[in-house]
């Protein structure tokens, strides 16, 4: 199964009003990152062991570690939770910068260093995640 097929898969096995904002977020971040890597993780280690969320990945940075060794990861990502959907926008240096930047104009959600959570869509504004995710891909956006 190819990575698309993956995304599909893992969004139409999301209870019904999940999986409509699951789309419509998906949807959205292929408009901000049209020709984007995706990525899918499943949330399994290499024992195939659960340990976290399955994941969608879109776009790619690489870290650069203190020993020189690089790793690509993605710079947006999205998961279902137990209570609604997270979306991870990593890379940013400034831990407070999400919170400090979108968080009192998002709406219903809880920000952290760089994962937005919310139980629905309706209850956030949608163009201020779009400001977010579109800051993140800017602030990564070194290839």
């Amino acid at each position: 199964m190819n990575v698309q097929e993956q995304i599909k898969k893992y969004i139409t096995s999301q209870p019904e009003a999940k999986r409509s904002d699951m789309q419509q977020l998906h949807d959205i971040i292929l408009q901000v990152m049209p020709a984007c890597k995706l990525w899918f993780l499943d949330g399994k280690d290499s024992e195939n062991k659960t340990v976290s969320n399955p994941n969608i990945g879109y776009g790619y940075y690489t870290i650069k570690y203190a020993d020189g060794k690089t790793r690509e990861y993605y710079q947006i990502g999205m998961s279902a939770n137990k209570t609604g959907i997270s979306i991870y926008i990593l890379g940013i240096g400034d831990k407070t910068y999400l919170a400090q930047t979108y968080g009192k104009e998002l709406g219903k959600a809880s920000v952290t260093g760089y994962c937005i959570r919310f139980n629905h869509l309706k209850d956030i504004k949608i163009s201020i995640l779009e400001a977010a995710i579109r800051y993140g891909v800017e602030a990564t956006s070194e290839n």
